[in-house]
């Protein structure tokens, strides 16, 4: 189980389908994923790994949303170029940023810089059951559909 309190925000966000508010998704399941920038190799691995898997998450009633700073039309470009099943969240004010605590100091070329750690989040029922951080891209999507089948098995 998961140690950290993370309720889900009762506000609405752009995204590549519309607009969503997350409080607001009817789904048992929920899967809330943050990477730093579209179309950069580690997120585009992570979005194609979950879009692979969206017709098994959907089959397990999880409703499966990214989030990055990026805009929606940067979402737009990327979901086109890689054939994305699953909804982008823009979050250019970093609102969902700040309340989920993913935007972290890393260092980039030698330069330290603020940005999205990668983290994941489940939740059932619309509480927080489950949450990754310092993810790795690579497999990442495969490891959240197990841990969704063992949460489930144990609810």
């Amino acid at each position: 189980m998961s140690s950290e309190n993370i309720s889900l925000p009762n506000q609405t966000f752009p995204t590549t389908q519309g607009e969503i508010n997350l409080a607001d998704v009817s789904a048992e399941w929920l899967i809330v994923y943050f990477y730093p920038k579209d179309s950069t190799p580690g997120c585009t691995t992570q979005a194609v790994g979950f879009s692979c898997l969206k017709d098994q998450f959907d089959a397990l009633g999880a409703t499966i949303v990214g989030v990055s700073r990026d805009s929606v039309k940067a979402h737009q470009n990327f979901t086109e170029k890689q054939a994305l099943t699953i909804d982008l969240i823009s979050d250019k004010d970093e609102i969902l940023c700040q309340h989920f605590d993913v935007i972290k100091e890393k260092n980039m070329y030698g330069k330290k810089v603020m940005g999205i750690e990668r983290s994941t989040f489940i939740f059932h029922n619309k509480k927080l059951v489950k949450s990754y951080r310092k993810v790795k891209a690579a497999g990442h999507a495969e490891q959240v559909m197990e841990d969704l089948k063992t949460l489930q098995q144990n609810n």
